[in-house]
């Protein structure tokens, strides 16, 4: 096809085309098969104001004992404007706004986990759902609002906007599910997705997901299934 003698409303419709495709991630994941720093995906958020609330739930499997990163929303001010974070043992760190709390969880047996972080700014509570658990609530960065220029990265944390990677603190494993609101849902809610129903996710949505791969990532049908 020759592109110069095409008309340009006609370019203009296949660039936008392009841009606005989404792809349904219904029972597949991504795979991150090693360690690196250069291996990650980039998800692109639906926003149109700063988030005064949200909830973000994922599924994760992965054998590393070592800490690693799950989910970085970083904006220019802050690296850590939201940040999922698998500590080694028995513990998850949150952060809002670069603010950290840390979450005990139980021992778990080697199997895939479902996690739901959830956040307000109206009364700085913070929660953190473990397989349809909850843990005890945290106090978080009270009247923040967390900003909407932002990257979005799956499996590195950001110390840079959009980079900063250190392989010691990526993800090795499979990641899906990731779904996100920009409220905090109740939990009635909460335990309906853990077990597998959804509530219009209007952030991000895995059934209509935009992203991009970046170095060893491979899309492949989910584990958890």
């Amino acid at each position: 096809m020759n592109m110069e003698k095409l008309p340009l409303c006609i370019l203009i419709f296949m660039s936008l085309s392009n841009a606005l495709s989404q792809t349904d991630m219904s029972e597949k994941s991504f795979v991150l098969p090693q360690e690196s720093d250069d291996s990650y995906v980039i998800l692109k958020p639906h926003l149109d104001k700063p988030l005064k609330a949200f909830t973000v739930c994922l599924k994760v499997f992965t054998d590393l004992k070592r800490s690693c990163c799950l989910f970085s929303y970083a904006t220019e001010s802050h690296f850590n404007d939201i940040l999922i974070f698998k500590r080694p043992v028995g513990s998850y760190l949150f952060a809002v706004g670069d603010e950290e709390v840390v979450f005990q969880v139980p021992e778990i047996i080697f199997a895939p986990q479902h996690i739901c972080v959830g956040w307000e700014s109206e009364s700085g509570i913070a929660e953190f759902w473990l397989d349809g658990k909850p843990m005890v609530r945290k106090a978080l960065n009270k009247g923040y609002s967390v900003g909407i220029k932002s990257k979005i990265i799956l499996g590195q944390d950001q110390d840079s906007f959009g980079g900063g990677f250190d392989k010691t603190q990526s993800l090795v494993g499979d990641i899906g599910d990731v779904y996100m609101w920009d409220s905090m849902l109740s939990p009635e809610d909460i335990i309906s997705i853990y077990l597998g129903g959804t509530f219009s996710p209007n952030v991000l949505d895995w059934r209509k997901l935009d992203y991009e791969k970046k170095g060893s990532v491979v899309t492949k049908p989910q584990l958890w299934v």
